[in-house]
C-alpha cells in the first residue's frame, strides 16, 4: 500500500518502523524533520515530502498532529475521495475530523504505543477497526472501542504504564546496588513483569503470587497498607474528571 504520515513524532516513527518491512511505500512529512530523516535513512521504502506531498503520494494517510493545531494545518491541504485517513489524535473526534479531510474518508482513530515498532503491542482503535487490523494485526493486537466515552476511560487506565514502569525502575535501582550486573538485573525485572502479565489475567496471577508469607504477598501487603491502591484509584478518577 501507499501509506503517508503527516506529523512525524515519536509514535508515528514507531508505527512506521513496525510496518516498514511489509512491502508498503511510505511517505513521511518533514514536519518532525529529525525523525523523518532517521526513518528515510533507515528504510529504503520511506521517503520525505511536505504535507501536501504526503497526501498526493498516499492512499492511506495517518494524521499525527496536535489536536489543537490540526484544524489549521489540515484546512490548507487537499485530500482525494479515494483516500482513507487514520488519526492518532484522541482529542479530535472522528466527526470533527471528517470535514477537515473531506472528501477523503475519516476511517478510524488509532492509538498505538511505542512497542508497535517491534510488534506484540496493543493498539486502541475506534471506527473502522477491521481496516486498522488489516495493516497491523496479527503482529499487534487491536482493541476495538465502542465510543468516545469508552476511549476516554481506556486513555485514563493506560496511564498506569508510567507509574508501573517507575516502580519496576525503582526496584531495578534497588537491585543494582546489591548485584554484580545491574543491567542484567533490570532486564530480569522487565521480563518478569512483562511476560507474566501477558500470560495471565491479573486475578489469576495475583492468586498464584499469594503464597502465605512469601515475598510477593508480603511486599504487596506492605504496598496496600501504604495506600498504593487508593492512590491509584484517586489518580484515575482525577484523570477522568479532567483535573
Amino acid at each position: 500500500m501507499r501509506l503517508g504520515f503527516i506529523g512525524t513524532g515519536t509514535i508515528a516513527s514507531a508505527t512506521v518502523r513496525g510496518i516498514a518491512g511489509a512491502g508498503h511505500k511510505i511517505t513521511v512529512s518533514n514536519r518532525g524533520a529529525a525523525h523523518a530523516a532517521r526513518l528515510a535513512a533507515e528504510f529504503e521504502s520511506v521517503s520525505i515530502a511536505d504535507n501536501q506531498g504526503v497526501i498526493d503520494q498516499s492512499d492511506t494517510i495517518f494524521i499525527g498532529l496536535m489536536a489543537e493545531t490540526a484544524p489549521d494545518i489540515l484546512s490548507r491541504l487537499t485530500f482525494r475521495a479515494d483516500q482513507q485517513v487514520i488519526s492518532f489524535m484522541a482529542g479530535l473526534p472522528l466527526d470533527a475530523l471528517a470535514p477537515l479531510v473531506a472528501p477523503a474518508h475519516g476511517a478510524a482513530i488509532m492509538l498505538p504505543f511505542p512497542g508497535i515498532a517491534q510488534g506484540g503491542s496493543p493498539i486502541l482503535t475506534m471506527g473502522d477497526t477491521g481496516f486498522v487490523a488489516s495493516l497491523f494485526a496479527p503482529e499487534n493486537q487491536v482493541f476495538a472501542l465502542r465510543d468516545a466515552a469508552e476511549l476516554d476511560a481506556y486513555l485514563c487506565a493506560q496511564a498506569v504504564l508510567s507509574p508501573a514502569t517507575r516502580m519496576v525502575g525503582q526496584a531495578a535501582d534497588w537491585l543494582a546496588a546489591r548485584v554484580s550486573d545491574p543491567t542484567q538485573g533490570e532486564a530480569f525485572l522487565r521480563m518478569l513483569v512483562g511476560t507474566n502479565l501477558v500470560s495471565s489475567p491479573c486475578g489469576d496471577l495475583l492468586e498464584a503470587l499469594n503464597t502465605p508469607g512469601g515475598y510477593n504477598q508480603r511486599l504487596r501487603q506492605h504496598m496496600d497498607a501504604a495506600g498504593m491502591g487508593d492512590a491509584l484509584v484517586t489518580g484515575l478518577n482525577r484523570l477522568e474528571s479532567g483535573d
